[in-house]
């Protein structure tokens, strides 16, 4: 997934050429993880997100992207267990 630059970037100066956003999930059993109560039959569903940002930054600025992409409304949203509701429609 190729994200857009953000404009905050840009008002910040931010001289981004290009960022790349890789996602992955994981099903793993809490047995096999390492702090899990051993009572607990329970899975865990890690997401992991790459970003690879092409630009030259100095410290500050890459302070400032890292909490932008923090702040990223899809992070925000899967951090906070969202209820999905499907709605399917059948047409012939």
């Amino acid at each position: 997934m190729n994200a857009r630059r953000s404009p905050v970037c840009a008002e910040q100066e931010c001289p981004l050429e290009a960022v790349t956003v890789e996602c992955s999930h994981e099903r793993i059993h809490r047995h096999d993880l390492e702090d899990c109560d051993e009572s607990e039959d329970v899975y865990v569903d890690p997401i992991r997100r790459h970003i690879l940002i092409r630009c030259e930054l100095g410290s500050e600025q890459r302070g400032y992207v890292a909490r932008i992409a923090h702040r990223c409304l899809v992070h925000r949203t899967l951090e906070t267990s969202p209820r999905i509701e499907d709605e399917m429609d059948f047409v012939a």
